[in-house]
Protein backbone atom coordinates (compact mmCIF):
# COMPACT_ATOMS: atom_id res chain seq x y z
CA UNK A 1 0.00 0.00 0.00
CA UNK A 2 1.45 3.09 -1.25
CA UNK A 3 0.55 7.14 -0.33
CA UNK A 4 -1.84 7.27 -3.23
CA UNK A 5 -2.96 3.30 -2.90
CA UNK A 6 -5.57 2.36 0.05
CA UNK A 7 -6.26 -1.07 0.86
CA UNK A 8 -8.96 -2.40 3.63
CA UNK A 9 -11.06 -5.12 4.17
CA UNK A 10 -13.78 -6.47 6.06
CA UNK A 11 -13.72 -9.98 7.70
CA UNK A 12 -15.88 -12.46 5.60
CA UNK A 13 -19.17 -13.82 7.30
CA UNK A 14 -20.35 -16.94 7.13
CA UNK A 15 -23.50 -18.19 4.74
CA UNK A 16 -24.81 -20.09 6.94
CA UNK A 17 -27.48 -17.65 8.06
CA UNK A 18 -29.04 -14.07 6.64
CA UNK A 19 -27.03 -11.01 7.30
CA UNK A 20 -27.46 -9.50 10.33
CA UNK A 21 -26.95 -5.61 11.97
CA UNK A 22 -23.76 -6.58 14.03
CA UNK A 23 -22.08 -7.47 10.60
CA UNK A 24 -23.74 -4.43 9.17
CA UNK A 25 -21.71 -2.22 11.92
CA UNK A 26 -18.65 -3.51 10.64
CA UNK A 27 -19.17 -2.84 7.00
CA UNK A 28 -20.23 -0.04 7.79
CA UNK A 29 -17.67 1.30 9.41
CA UNK A 30 -15.23 0.05 6.82
CA UNK A 31 -17.55 2.20 4.55
CA UNK A 32 -16.62 5.10 6.18
CA UNK A 33 -13.03 4.74 6.24
CA UNK A 34 -12.78 3.85 2.51
CA UNK A 35 -14.59 6.54 1.53
CA UNK A 36 -12.60 9.00 3.52
CA UNK A 37 -9.60 7.89 1.99
CA UNK A 38 -11.27 8.03 -1.52
CA UNK A 39 -11.84 11.69 -0.83
CA UNK A 40 -8.24 12.27 0.24
CA UNK A 41 -8.11 11.31 -3.58
CA UNK A 42 -6.52 7.57 -2.80
CA UNK A 43 -7.10 4.68 -5.31
CA UNK A 44 -9.37 2.79 -3.05
CA UNK A 45 -9.61 -1.06 -3.05
CA UNK A 46 -12.36 -2.03 -0.26
CA UNK A 47 -13.02 -5.72 -0.39
CA UNK A 48 -15.79 -7.39 1.66
CA UNK A 49 -17.23 -11.19 0.27
CA UNK A 50 -18.78 -14.29 2.00
CA UNK A 51 -16.52 -17.33 4.02
CA UNK A 52 -18.71 -20.36 2.17
CA UNK A 53 -16.38 -23.51 3.72
CA UNK A 54 -16.37 -25.68 6.66
CA UNK A 55 -18.48 -27.59 8.88
CA UNK A 56 -21.72 -25.23 10.34
CA UNK A 57 -22.29 -24.41 6.13
CA UNK A 58 -21.71 -27.81 5.33
CA UNK A 59 -24.40 -28.99 8.18
CA UNK A 60 -26.81 -26.60 6.93
CA UNK A 61 -27.10 -27.67 3.69
CA UNK A 62 -27.42 -31.24 4.57
CA UNK A 63 -30.33 -30.67 6.43
CA UNK A 64 -31.76 -28.00 3.98
CA UNK A 65 -31.12 -31.39 1.32
CA UNK A 66 -29.24 -29.21 -1.14
CA UNK A 67 -25.85 -29.12 -2.74
CA UNK A 68 -23.89 -26.99 -0.23
CA UNK A 69 -22.31 -25.02 -3.71
CA UNK A 70 -25.85 -23.98 -4.26
CA UNK A 71 -26.67 -23.43 -0.29
CA UNK A 72 -23.83 -20.36 -0.47
CA UNK A 73 -24.83 -19.36 -3.82
CA UNK A 74 -28.03 -17.94 -2.50
CA UNK A 75 -26.54 -16.57 0.55
CA UNK A 76 -23.86 -15.16 -1.40
CA UNK A 77 -26.55 -12.91 -3.00
CA UNK A 78 -28.21 -12.09 0.28
CA UNK A 79 -24.89 -10.77 1.78
CA UNK A 80 -24.00 -8.52 -1.61
CA UNK A 81 -27.93 -7.41 -1.89
CA UNK A 82 -26.27 -5.20 1.18
CA UNK A 83 -24.20 -3.00 -0.97
CA UNK A 84 -27.88 -1.20 -2.48
CA UNK A 85 -29.02 -1.12 1.12
CA UNK A 86 -26.93 0.14 3.53
CA UNK A 87 -25.29 1.95 0.53
CA UNK A 88 -21.81 1.09 0.79
CA UNK A 89 -18.84 1.53 -1.64
CA UNK A 90 -17.18 -1.55 -1.62
CA UNK A 91 -15.24 -2.65 -4.89
CA UNK A 92 -14.55 -6.29 -4.50
CA UNK A 93 -16.79 -9.27 -3.34
CA UNK A 94 -14.79 -12.65 -2.83
CA UNK A 95 -16.19 -15.65 -2.18
CA UNK A 96 -13.92 -18.85 -0.94
CA UNK A 97 -15.69 -20.92 -3.40
CA UNK A 98 -14.22 -18.56 -6.45
CA UNK A 99 -11.54 -20.33 -8.74
CA UNK A 100 -8.89 -18.05 -8.22
CA UNK A 101 -9.72 -17.94 -4.41
CA UNK A 102 -8.74 -21.94 -4.21
CA UNK A 103 -5.60 -21.57 -6.50
CA UNK A 104 -4.87 -19.12 -4.16
CA UNK A 105 -5.03 -21.13 -0.94
CA UNK A 106 -3.78 -24.23 -2.43
CA UNK A 107 -0.69 -21.82 -3.34
CA UNK A 108 -0.24 -20.90 0.22
CA UNK A 109 -0.35 -24.22 1.59
CA UNK A 110 2.53 -25.04 -0.53
CA UNK A 111 4.54 -22.32 0.10
CA UNK A 112 3.96 -22.62 4.18
CA UNK A 113 4.97 -26.24 3.84
CA UNK A 114 7.90 -25.74 1.76
CA UNK A 115 9.17 -23.80 4.81
CA UNK A 116 8.43 -26.18 7.07
CA UNK A 117 5.68 -25.12 8.90
CA UNK A 118 3.08 -27.76 7.78
CA UNK A 119 2.97 -31.30 9.52
CA UNK A 120 0.49 -33.88 9.89
CA UNK A 121 -0.14 -35.74 13.12
CA UNK A 122 -3.07 -37.62 15.00
CA UNK A 123 -5.07 -35.58 17.68
CA UNK A 124 -7.79 -35.08 19.76
CA UNK A 125 -9.43 -32.03 20.93
CA UNK A 126 -12.23 -30.42 21.90
CA UNK A 127 -13.96 -28.11 19.24
CA UNK A 128 -16.46 -25.86 18.63
CA UNK A 129 -18.71 -25.33 15.36
CA UNK A 130 -20.46 -21.76 16.22
CA UNK A 131 -16.84 -20.56 16.49
CA UNK A 132 -14.99 -23.17 13.94
CA UNK A 133 -12.40 -23.43 16.53
CA UNK A 134 -10.50 -25.60 18.73
CA UNK A 135 -11.12 -24.90 22.63
CA UNK A 136 -9.11 -25.73 25.45
CA UNK A 137 -10.23 -26.74 28.87
CA UNK A 138 -9.87 -22.90 30.13
CA UNK A 139 -11.57 -21.41 27.61
CA UNK A 140 -15.02 -23.47 28.28
CA UNK A 141 -17.51 -22.50 30.94
CA UNK A 142 -18.90 -25.81 32.01
CA UNK A 143 -17.81 -27.79 28.68
CA UNK A 144 -19.82 -25.21 27.04
CA UNK A 145 -18.33 -22.19 24.70
CA UNK A 146 -19.09 -19.14 25.86
CA UNK A 147 -19.55 -17.33 22.95
CA UNK A 148 -22.20 -20.35 21.76
CA UNK A 149 -23.50 -21.90 25.35
CA UNK A 150 -26.16 -23.01 23.02
CA UNK A 151 -24.23 -25.61 21.12
CA UNK A 152 -23.08 -28.77 22.45
CA UNK A 153 -18.89 -29.09 22.47
CA UNK A 154 -17.84 -31.76 19.71
CA UNK A 155 -14.50 -34.25 20.20
CA UNK A 156 -12.33 -34.41 17.11
CA UNK A 157 -10.16 -37.12 17.09
CA UNK A 158 -8.54 -37.77 13.67
CA UNK A 159 -5.63 -37.29 11.82
CA UNK A 160 -4.83 -33.58 10.41
CA UNK A 161 -1.89 -31.27 9.23
CA UNK A 162 -1.23 -28.72 11.48
CA UNK A 163 0.50 -25.30 11.23
CA UNK A 164 3.67 -24.61 13.42
CA UNK A 165 1.78 -21.94 15.11
CA UNK A 166 4.35 -22.03 18.34
CA UNK A 167 6.89 -21.22 16.54
CA UNK A 168 6.01 -17.47 15.53
CA UNK A 169 5.74 -16.45 19.58
CA UNK A 170 8.99 -14.55 19.20
CA UNK A 171 7.94 -13.06 15.55
CA UNK A 172 4.98 -11.78 16.54
CA UNK A 173 5.51 -10.17 19.33
CA UNK A 174 8.37 -8.39 17.58
CA UNK A 175 5.82 -7.78 15.41
CA UNK A 176 3.29 -5.84 17.86
CA UNK A 177 6.37 -4.28 19.42
CA UNK A 178 7.32 -2.55 16.35
CA UNK A 179 3.89 -1.36 15.81
CA UNK A 180 2.26 0.09 18.81
CA UNK A 181 -0.32 0.69 16.55
CA UNK A 182 -0.91 -2.70 14.96
CA UNK A 183 -4.05 -3.54 16.45
CA UNK A 184 -6.44 -0.65 17.28
CA UNK A 185 -7.43 0.33 20.33
CA UNK A 186 -4.88 -0.09 22.27
CA UNK A 187 -6.55 -2.51 24.91
CA UNK A 188 -6.96 -5.40 21.89
CA UNK A 189 -3.45 -5.13 20.93
CA UNK A 190 -2.68 -5.85 25.04
CA UNK A 191 -5.40 -8.18 25.28
CA UNK A 192 -3.58 -10.22 21.95
CA UNK A 193 0.28 -9.57 23.24
CA UNK A 194 -1.06 -11.32 26.48
CA UNK A 195 -2.03 -14.36 24.39
CA UNK A 196 0.89 -14.77 22.46
CA UNK A 197 3.12 -14.30 25.13
CA UNK A 198 1.49 -17.14 27.04
CA UNK A 199 2.58 -19.56 24.53
CA UNK A 200 1.37 -20.48 21.21
CA UNK A 201 0.26 -24.04 20.54
CA UNK A 202 0.24 -25.54 16.79
CA UNK A 203 -3.20 -25.36 15.42
CA UNK A 204 -4.81 -28.01 12.81
CA UNK A 205 -5.55 -26.71 9.56
CA UNK A 206 -7.16 -29.85 7.40
CA UNK A 207 -10.12 -32.00 8.17
CA UNK A 208 -10.61 -35.64 6.84
CA UNK A 209 -12.60 -35.47 3.47
CA UNK A 210 -14.58 -38.49 4.29
CA UNK A 211 -15.84 -36.52 7.16
CA UNK A 212 -16.46 -33.05 6.26
CA UNK A 213 -15.60 -32.89 2.01
CA UNK A 214 -16.64 -29.52 2.03
CA UNK A 215 -13.23 -27.36 1.38
CA UNK A 216 -10.36 -26.48 -0.53
CA UNK A 217 -8.38 -29.94 -1.26
CA UNK A 218 -5.13 -30.23 0.33
CA UNK A 219 -2.52 -30.49 -2.89
CA UNK A 220 -0.94 -33.43 -2.81
CA UNK A 221 -2.87 -35.53 -0.78
CA UNK A 222 -7.01 -36.24 -1.89
CA UNK A 223 -7.97 -37.31 1.44
CA UNK A 224 -7.92 -34.44 3.40
CA UNK A 225 -9.74 -30.66 3.03
CA UNK A 226 -8.48 -27.45 4.09
CA UNK A 227 -9.77 -26.15 7.51
CA UNK A 228 -12.01 -23.25 7.08
CA UNK A 229 -10.24 -20.55 8.95
CA UNK A 230 -6.92 -21.37 7.18
CA UNK A 231 -8.58 -21.25 3.92
CA UNK A 232 -10.59 -17.91 4.44
CA UNK A 233 -7.77 -15.86 5.66
CA UNK A 234 -5.96 -15.98 2.30
CA UNK A 235 -9.06 -14.22 0.87
CA UNK A 236 -7.39 -10.40 1.94
CA UNK A 237 -4.54 -11.70 -0.29
CA UNK A 238 -6.39 -13.32 -2.99
CA UNK A 239 -8.82 -10.80 -3.72
CA UNK A 240 -5.82 -8.64 -4.44
CA UNK A 241 -4.48 -11.25 -7.41
CA UNK A 242 -2.23 -13.21 -5.48
CA UNK A 243 -0.14 -15.02 -6.12
CA UNK A 244 0.42 -13.88 -9.75
CA UNK A 245 1.23 -10.40 -7.66
CA UNK A 246 -0.15 -8.12 -10.40
CA UNK A 247 1.94 -5.09 -9.90
CA UNK A 248 -1.49 -2.91 -10.35
CA UNK A 249 -3.12 -5.06 -7.28
CA UNK A 250 -1.17 -7.53 -5.16
CA UNK A 251 2.37 -5.09 -5.21
CA UNK A 252 0.46 -1.40 -4.70
CA UNK A 253 -1.59 -2.05 -2.32
CA UNK A 254 -0.26 -4.40 0.09
CA UNK A 255 -0.25 -4.54 3.02
CA UNK A 256 -3.82 -3.23 3.99
CA UNK A 257 -6.10 -2.09 7.04
CA UNK A 258 -8.18 -4.98 8.36
CA UNK A 259 -11.57 -4.26 10.12
CA UNK A 260 -12.79 -7.30 12.25
CA UNK A 261 -15.12 -7.90 15.21
CA UNK A 262 -13.49 -8.27 18.53
CA UNK A 263 -14.44 -11.85 18.59
CA UNK A 264 -11.72 -12.49 15.37
CA UNK A 265 -8.58 -10.75 17.60
CA UNK A 266 -6.89 -13.78 17.49
CA UNK A 267 -7.77 -14.98 13.81
CA UNK A 268 -6.73 -12.09 12.56
CA UNK A 269 -3.70 -10.52 14.86
CA UNK A 270 -2.30 -13.68 15.53
CA UNK A 271 -2.80 -16.42 13.56
CA UNK A 272 -3.08 -15.03 9.78
CA UNK A 273 0.25 -12.75 11.04
CA UNK A 274 1.71 -16.23 11.54
CA UNK A 275 0.45 -17.52 8.34
CA UNK A 276 1.71 -14.47 6.31
CA UNK A 277 5.19 -14.85 7.84
CA UNK A 278 5.64 -18.48 7.32
CA UNK A 279 4.58 -18.20 3.23
CA UNK A 280 6.64 -15.13 3.10
CA UNK A 281 4.52 -13.02 2.51
CA UNK A 282 4.22 -8.99 4.29
CA UNK A 283 2.27 -8.45 7.21
CA UNK A 284 -1.36 -6.68 7.61
CA UNK A 285 -0.49 -3.04 8.48
CA UNK A 286 -3.26 -2.41 10.50
CA UNK A 287 -6.24 -3.78 12.27
CA UNK A 288 -9.29 -2.08 13.90
CA UNK A 289 -11.24 -4.33 16.00
CA UNK A 290 -14.87 -3.35 16.93
CA UNK A 291 -17.14 -4.32 20.04
CA UNK A 292 -20.19 -6.21 19.37
CA UNK A 293 -23.98 -4.88 18.70
CA UNK A 294 -25.87 -6.23 22.14
CA UNK A 295 -29.40 -6.59 22.66
CA UNK A 296 -31.78 -6.86 25.99
CA UNK A 297 -29.81 -7.27 28.81
CA UNK A 298 -26.46 -7.25 27.31
CA UNK A 299 -26.74 -10.68 25.33
CA UNK A 300 -24.64 -10.56 22.04
CA UNK A 301 -26.48 -10.76 19.29
CA UNK A 302 -25.21 -13.66 17.05
CA UNK A 303 -27.02 -15.57 14.47
CA UNK A 304 -26.55 -19.13 16.57
CA UNK A 305 -28.49 -17.25 19.66
CA UNK A 306 -31.36 -16.28 17.20
CA UNK A 307 -31.58 -12.63 18.72
CA UNK A 308 -30.56 -10.97 15.39
CA UNK A 309 -31.78 -7.36 13.89
CA UNK A 310 -32.07 -7.37 9.83
CA UNK A 311 -30.52 -4.34 8.55
CA UNK A 312 -32.45 -4.68 5.71
CA UNK A 313 -35.31 -4.05 7.15
CA UNK A 314 -34.53 -1.60 9.36
CA UNK A 315 -32.53 0.22 6.17
CA UNK A 316 -36.02 -0.10 4.29
CA UNK A 317 -38.49 1.16 6.96
CA UNK A 318 -35.89 4.22 7.96
CA UNK A 319 -33.03 4.85 5.20
CA UNK A 320 -29.76 3.50 4.74
CA UNK A 321 -28.39 6.67 5.97
CA UNK A 322 -30.86 6.64 9.55
CA UNK A 323 -29.23 3.10 10.31
CA UNK A 324 -25.55 4.15 9.44
CA UNK A 325 -26.54 6.63 11.40
CA UNK A 326 -27.11 4.94 14.75
CA UNK A 327 -24.06 2.20 14.04
CA UNK A 328 -21.99 5.00 13.98
CA UNK A 329 -22.75 7.48 16.18
CA UNK A 330 -24.61 5.47 18.83
CA UNK A 331 -22.79 2.51 18.89
CA UNK A 332 -19.34 2.25 20.00
CA UNK A 333 -16.22 2.74 17.68
CA UNK A 334 -14.86 -0.82 19.90
CA UNK A 335 -16.55 -1.64 22.59
CA UNK A 336 -19.90 -2.99 22.95
CA UNK A 337 -23.32 -1.00 22.61
CA UNK A 338 -27.06 -1.73 22.55
CA UNK A 339 -29.65 -1.86 20.13
CA UNK A 340 -33.29 -1.94 20.69
CA UNK A 341 -35.98 -0.81 17.73
CA UNK A 342 -37.29 1.58 20.92
CA UNK A 343 -34.00 3.51 21.46
CA UNK A 344 -32.94 3.03 17.33
CA UNK A 345 -36.65 5.44 17.06
CA UNK A 346 -35.63 7.96 20.06
CA UNK A 347 -32.17 8.84 18.41
CA UNK A 348 -33.81 8.73 15.04
CA UNK A 349 -36.57 11.42 15.77
CA UNK A 350 -34.19 13.42 17.79
CA UNK A 351 -30.97 13.38 15.91
CA UNK A 352 -32.06 13.18 12.62
CA UNK A 353 -35.85 14.31 12.22
CA UNK A 354 -35.43 16.88 14.54
CA UNK A 355 -31.87 17.66 14.11
CA UNK A 356 -30.32 17.34 11.55
CA UNK A 357 -33.78 17.88 8.39
CA UNK A 358 -35.21 20.56 10.45
CA UNK A 359 -32.10 22.86 10.34
CA UNK A 360 -31.51 21.88 6.81
CA UNK A 361 -35.45 23.02 6.34
CA UNK A 362 -34.97 26.14 8.30
CA UNK A 363 -31.95 27.30 6.89
CA UNK A 364 -33.04 26.37 3.44
CA UNK A 365 -36.57 27.83 3.88
CA UNK A 366 -34.40 31.28 4.94
CA UNK A 367 -32.32 31.36 1.83
CA UNK A 368 -35.13 30.43 -0.85
CA UNK A 369 -37.37 33.12 0.49
CA UNK A 370 -34.64 35.96 0.79
CA UNK A 371 -31.24 35.33 -0.97
CA UNK A 372 -32.41 35.28 -4.73
CA UNK A 373 -30.14 32.51 -5.84
CA UNK A 374 -27.51 29.82 -4.63
CA UNK A 375 -24.77 31.33 -2.14
CA UNK A 376 -21.09 30.85 -3.67
CA UNK A 377 -18.93 27.95 -1.73
CA UNK A 378 -15.54 28.90 -1.58
CA UNK A 379 -12.85 26.23 -0.04
CA UNK A 380 -14.17 24.99 3.51
CA UNK A 381 -12.81 25.48 6.86
CA UNK A 382 -10.00 23.63 8.47
CA UNK A 383 -11.52 20.17 9.27
CA UNK A 384 -8.07 18.64 10.88
CA UNK A 385 -9.62 17.33 14.05
CA UNK A 386 -12.58 15.75 12.22
CA UNK A 387 -9.73 14.17 9.72
CA UNK A 388 -7.97 13.26 12.74
CA UNK A 389 -10.59 11.05 14.14
CA UNK A 390 -11.16 9.23 11.31
CA UNK A 391 -6.97 7.91 10.67
CA UNK A 392 -7.86 6.67 14.29
CA UNK A 393 -10.82 4.77 13.47
CA UNK A 394 -12.65 6.94 16.00
CA UNK A 395 -15.61 7.21 14.36
CA UNK A 396 -17.89 7.98 17.28
CA UNK A 397 -16.25 11.39 17.89
CA UNK A 398 -15.74 12.02 13.90
CA UNK A 399 -19.37 11.89 14.02
CA UNK A 400 -20.15 14.09 17.51
CA UNK A 401 -17.88 16.24 16.06
CA UNK A 402 -20.76 17.26 13.01
CA UNK A 403 -23.08 17.05 15.48
CA UNK A 404 -21.37 20.13 17.29
CA UNK A 405 -21.29 21.75 14.23
CA UNK A 406 -25.43 20.93 14.25
CA UNK A 407 -25.42 22.33 17.27
CA UNK A 408 -23.60 25.82 16.74
CA UNK A 409 -25.49 26.40 13.90
CA UNK A 410 -29.23 25.74 15.92
CA UNK A 411 -28.07 28.02 19.10
CA UNK A 412 -26.79 30.40 16.12
CA UNK A 413 -30.30 30.91 14.49
CA UNK A 414 -31.79 30.78 17.97
CA UNK A 415 -30.27 33.40 19.44
CA UNK A 416 -29.59 35.04 16.47
CA UNK A 417 -32.76 35.24 14.93
CA UNK A 418 -31.91 36.13 10.88
CA UNK A 419 -35.07 35.54 10.11
CA UNK A 420 -36.43 38.81 12.55
CA UNK A 421 -33.04 40.60 11.62
CA UNK A 422 -33.54 40.93 8.02
CA UNK A 423 -36.93 42.73 8.25
CA UNK A 424 -35.09 45.35 9.83
CA UNK A 425 -31.98 44.78 8.48
CA UNK A 426 -31.65 43.55 5.03
CA UNK A 427 -28.06 42.74 4.41
CA UNK A 428 -27.30 42.12 7.72
CA UNK A 429 -30.15 39.39 7.81
CA UNK A 430 -28.44 37.75 4.21
CA UNK A 431 -25.51 38.19 5.48
CA UNK A 432 -26.11 35.79 8.24
CA UNK A 433 -28.08 33.79 6.22
CA UNK A 434 -25.38 33.28 3.55
CA UNK A 435 -23.08 32.44 6.52
CA UNK A 436 -25.59 29.64 7.40
CA UNK A 437 -25.88 28.21 4.08
CA UNK A 438 -21.99 28.22 3.97
CA UNK A 439 -21.99 26.45 7.11
CA UNK A 440 -24.29 24.19 5.76
CA UNK A 441 -22.12 23.08 3.04
CA UNK A 442 -19.14 22.27 5.08
CA UNK A 443 -21.56 20.06 7.50
CA UNK A 444 -22.78 18.34 4.26
CA UNK A 445 -19.36 18.02 3.02
CA UNK A 446 -18.38 16.50 6.71
CA UNK A 447 -21.25 14.01 6.40
CA UNK A 448 -20.01 12.39 2.78
CA UNK A 449 -18.13 9.33 4.23
CA UNK A 450 -21.17 9.49 6.97
CA UNK A 451 -24.27 9.60 5.40
CA UNK A 452 -23.02 9.76 1.78
CA UNK A 453 -27.24 9.88 -0.04
CA UNK A 454 -27.63 12.74 2.63
CA UNK A 455 -24.45 14.75 2.23
CA UNK A 456 -25.36 14.75 -1.60
CA UNK A 457 -29.58 15.96 -0.99
CA UNK A 458 -28.30 18.49 0.87
CA UNK A 459 -25.35 20.14 -1.62
CA UNK A 460 -27.93 19.73 -3.93
CA UNK A 461 -30.24 22.04 -2.55
CA UNK A 462 -27.59 24.67 -1.46
CA UNK A 463 -26.42 24.49 -5.33
CA UNK A 464 -30.40 25.19 -6.17
CA UNK A 465 -31.15 27.28 -3.22
CA UNK A 466 -34.41 25.42 -2.81
CA UNK A 467 -36.40 24.14 0.60
CA UNK A 468 -36.68 20.45 0.65
CA UNK A 469 -39.96 19.42 -0.88
CA UNK A 470 -40.29 16.61 1.73
CA UNK A 471 -38.58 16.22 5.25
CA UNK A 472 -35.06 14.69 4.68
CA UNK A 473 -35.72 12.76 7.78
CA UNK A 474 -39.78 12.08 8.25
CA UNK A 475 -40.99 11.85 12.15
CA UNK A 476 -41.50 8.55 13.24
CA UNK A 477 -44.34 8.47 15.94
Amino acid sequence: MTNKNFYLTTTLPYVNADPHIGFALEIIQADVIARYHKLLGKNVIFNTGTDEHGLKIYRKAFELGIEPQKYCDEYAAKFDALKQALNLSYTHFIRTTDPHHIKAAQEFWLRCEKNGDIYKKNYSVKYCVGCELEKTDSELAENKCPVHPNLEIELIEEENYFFKFSKFQKPLLELYAKNPNFVIPANRLLEIKNFVEKGLEDFSISRLKEKMPWGIPVPNDEKHVMYVWFDALINYISTLGWPEEDEENFNNFWPGVQVAGKDNLRQQSAMWQAMLMAADVPNTYQIAVNGHITGEGGVKMSKSLGNIIDPKKVSAEYGADALRYFLLREVSSFEDSPFSEQRFKETYNANLANGLGNLVSRVMKMAEDNLGGPVEISEWEDMQEFFDYLNKFEINKACDFIWSKIGEMDKFIQESQPFKVIKTDKEKGMEMIRELVVKLYSVARLLNPILPETSNKIKELIKQNKTPQKPLFARKD
